[in-house]
């Protein structure tokens, strides 16, 4: 590796999901003026308003809107098919 490519301020951070109140570490040069405590540690906090941890589509709970009734239009063209 190259010496004094990387940032300085290249560190542990931590980010928490104001949803539902998860904290995660990781390392990051993001300037905060927030901290945070964590067994005993003092790390800069980042406010994040979703995460992984509570966004519908990695949560499994995102709801399937069809405004144009095409579901159904399939269902009644071809979801019967094993009935005949």
């Amino acid at each position: 590796m190259k010496a004094d490519i990387h940032p300085s301020n290249y560190r542990p951070v931590a980010f928490k999901d104001m949803s539902n109140d998860e904290v995660f570490i990781t390392r990051s040069t993001v300037n905060t003026k927030e901290t945070i405590d964590i067994d005993g540690v003092t790390y800069p906090l980042v406010k994040l308003e979703i995460t992984s941890s509570s966004h519908p589509f990695f949560t499994g709970k995102q709801k399937l809107v069809d405004t144009a009734g095409r579901i159904d239009k399939f269902l009644n063209r071809y979801g019967n098919r094993k009935k005949k």
